[in-house]
């Protein structure tokens, strides 16, 4: 009849119609109450106690916000983010003030046609307010916190946030902050630091799936600073105040808080930050090669079609995404396999399934072996749920039945297992990775899958379900603490498996945190075809890099809506040439036709341009011949604190004009890469630091510390070598674009 939750869906970007708004409100201020009633309610008030009276606050019925829904075009993920939940009419009332520490408590009521009334339980609430006193701020390294900025946020409860400025000199740049799609230099804006599904519109929108409390400030000297906490934080990079880095935190009742300050330059302070959160794991050369998948790849017969047309048209192809292998209900299983349910939920062996010949996927080993034996990887689509829409059958049904018995999922507050509040897979079920049991089990049903059919590696597809400041973990953490760990504990929970099968740690995630550096490969996530995202995911890339991310990629021209112009997929494809993973990937869409895959095949065919199919093998050629440079730099750049693809103030810190061309970025020692990011761009302005370069494509020596004019036909992406390097690289080049 009634439903209030003081803390809402606990959606880090909006409230919802039944929640107190602010959750903690501030001493004399008003506050919303909200909530949802059944339609035949009447009429609905609100007993307020506080100060040892009682009032009655009446409520109105109607919406306080109209419901946002996300643009795009209609696909299978776009039409799930339109779902709600919870049905029910908004109700809502504002609060009295309450004075500094003081508690109150209310509950509400609700008329009925009948005649009944329905009573919530009581509900209570405080009033915070900021004092100079209250906790600790440690800081390790060079302090440049400004005196007497320290201030702490704290209720009836205990401390909430601290906040804190950090000295930003004149002319400072401020780039990191995670995978950051907005802007290269963050001075000037605000932003936060939580782990948040943004289903595409990333840059607009100034959200990531990957954020990291940690940042580089290159400038006349060079610094940077990590905020040592798992929990949400906020930063305004000198917008307020030009002279003033603010950091908000919060702190979940502790009254410490640890910054660490790191002097250098962006590469000194990069290492030393690795050295704190850890090193990513050096991958195999195989990674580098061309990574191809497609949403409606989704039997044996097509995967194998794909890969053969790669053969047919001579564009080498080094892994293939299998995403809709599944059951789509354990993610366990192969579509159609036939098992014997185990109400246990013991892991199943390959001799457990039988594979009908007429199925999605007859030979699952046979397929895998094949594909080995032309070179190409394996890795296939998961997800760290326990889907429970539709209600579960079979081997699912039992999985969820283990899952809540056991303990195995993250709970809520009163020992309830948390159903996901997101719009995907609403309600499933979600592993907690923290408790070892629950781990090994999870695990294990997917042993199989690596053992025994050979597979590769694994898309850690999501990662961002778990939203509640008061979520339990089996380590004790709250909800506040561990819901931005939840994507690291689950790349390396599966890198864990892929290595005890004596497999290379490789998992392809979307969602991350500090920590997330040493467990595998990442891609920049949902994005349409258009020339808005690539430019914003050229920016991610560059961010996620400059926080240590070293395997990185993006779909290549997006991956969502209609297909790309042959002119987007084409500069995508050359500048992911040279990115540290280079890869394409389509969205479901139902099969309908004509096809949007993102194959070079279905992009000449749908656009009709005939350039596409032999540039994108030129590119694809090329891109075999870099794998050793590659991989090489991968391996050596971080022992300087340099990672693989890098803003150019790794290299030319003290070089402001750099800052005017954050699109370019250095891949490895040697190359520079300047992306053509605008349609119809026959040549494009490139700022080249000091120092002398080679034209890769033509080899005529160009010296540095000028802006020059680059020829940038549709065949070319401007890339300049430095001059010491060439000799070791000619070669590389030396066949040039020809197939």
């Amino acid at each position: 009849m009634i439903r209030h939750r003081p803390f809402g869906s606990e959606h880090p970007y909006a409230v919802t119609e039944d929640q107190r708004v602010p959750p903690r409100p501030q001493a004399g201020e008003p506050f919303r109450l909200g909530l949802l009633a059944a339609e035949s309610a009447t009429e609905v008030r609100c007993e307020w106690q506080s100060d040892g009276t009682t009032v009655s606050l009446p409520l109105r019925r109607g919406r306080t916000q109209a419901p946002s829904a996300p643009s795009g075009p209609a696909t299978h993920l776009a039409a799930a983010a339109l779902r709600t939940r919870g049905a029910g009419v908004p109700w809502h009332t504002q609060a009295p003030p309450l004075a500094p520490g003081a508690r109150a408590r209310y509950r509400f009521l609700a008329a009925a046609e009948t005649g009944r009334t329905h009573t919530t339980r009581w509900f209570t609430v405080s009033a915070a307010s900021w004092s100079p006193d209250g906790g600790d701020l440690a800081v390790e390294g060079m302090d440049r916190v400004v005196p007497g900025t320290t201030t702490w946020l704290s209720d009836a409860d205990g401390l909430l946030r601290v906040r804190f400025a950090l000295r930003l000199d004149p002319g400072a740049h401020v780039l990191g902050f995670g995978e950051r799609f907005d802007r290269l230099d963050q001075r000037g804006h605000i932003l936060d630091s939580v782990v948040f599904e943004q289903y595409k519109g990333q840059g607009a929108a100034g959200r990531t799936y990957l954020p990291m409390p940690f940042a580089i400030v290159a400038g006349l000297s060079g610094w940077g600073f990590h905020i040592r906490t798992s929990r949400r934080t906020w930063f305004d990079v000198g917008a307020s105040d030009p002279g003033r880095l603010w950091v908000e935190a919060e702190l979940g009742g502790d009254e410490r808080l640890e910054v660490a300050c790191y002097a250098g330059d962006p590469a000194a302070v990069l290492a030393a930050f690795l050295a704190e959160v850890g090193v990513p794991a050096a991958l195999p050369d195989w990674v580098f090669r061309l990574w191809a998948s497609g949403n409606e790849w989704n039997t044996q017969e097509r995967v194998l079609a794909e890969m053969d047309r790669h053969i047919a048209e001579d564009i080498p192809v080094g892994a293939v995404v299998i995403e809709a292998w599944s059951d789509e209900s354990t993610f366990a299983a192969f579509r159609d396999a036939r098992y014997r349910v185990h109400p246990d939920g013991e892991p199943h062996r390959l001799a457990d399934f039988d594979f009908p010949p007429d199925g999605a996927w007859p030979d699952p080993k046979g397929m895998v072996d094949r594909l080995h034996d032309r070179g190409v990887r394996v890795l296939l689509w998961q997800i760290p749920l326990q889907k429970m829409r539709p209600h579960p059958l079979g081997q699912a049904a039992a999985d969820s039945r283990v899952m809540v018995e056991r303990g195995y999922g993250i709970r809520e507050p009163d020992g309830r297992p948390y159903r996901n509040r997101g719009w995907w897979f609403p309600l499933a079920l979600m592993p907690d990775l923290t408790n070892p049991e629950a781990r090994s089990w999870w695990l294990a049903k997917r042993r199989y899958l690596v053992e025994e059919i050979g597979i590769d590696g694994f898309k850690t597809d999501g990662g961002e379900h778990a939203w509640g400041h008061d979520l339990h973990y089996a380590d004790g953490q709250r909800g506040e603490a561990g819901n931005n760990l939840f994507p690291v504990d689950y790349a390396a929970a599966y890198g864990e498996l892929l290595r005890s099968c004596g497999k290379d740690p490789v998992t392809f995630s979307r969602a991350g945190f500090t920590g997330s550096q040493a467990h595998g490969v990442f891609w920049a996530g949902d994005e349409d075809s258009t020339w808005e995202a690539f430019r914003h995911s050229v920016t991610a890339g560059i961010n996620a890099s400059a926080c240590g991310i070293v395997y990185w990629g993006w779909d290549i021209a997006g991956f969502s809506g209609d297909v790309p112009t042959a002119e987007l997929y084409l500069r995508a494809t050359a500048m992911a040439c040279f990115a540290p993973i280079m890869q394409y990937h389509s969205e479901f869409n139902h099969h309908r036709t004509p096809s949007r895959d993102r194959t070079p095949w279905n992009i000449a065919e749908r656009s009709g341009d005939q350039r596409v199919l032999p540039l994108f093998k030129a590119f694809a050629k090329l891109r075999e011949r870099l794998v050793p440079y590659l991989a090489a730099q991968a391996t050596t750049g971080l022992q300087a604190g340099k990672p693989l693809m890098r803003a150019m103030a790794f290299d030319f810190p003290a070089d402001e004009h750099i800052w005017d061309y954050p699109a370019q970025y250095l891949l490895g020692d040697a190359l520079l890469v300047a992306p053509v990011l605008t349609p119809g761009a026959a040549s494009c302005e490139v700022y080249l630091p000091e120092g002398d370069w080679v034209d890769v494509w033509t080899g005529d020596s160009v010296p540095g510390g000028r802006v020059i004019t680059a020829a940038a036909p549709i065949d070319r992406i401007p890339v300049w070598c430095r001059q010491q390097s060439w000799p070791d690289l000619a070669d590389t080049f030396a066949p040039g674009m020809s197939s």
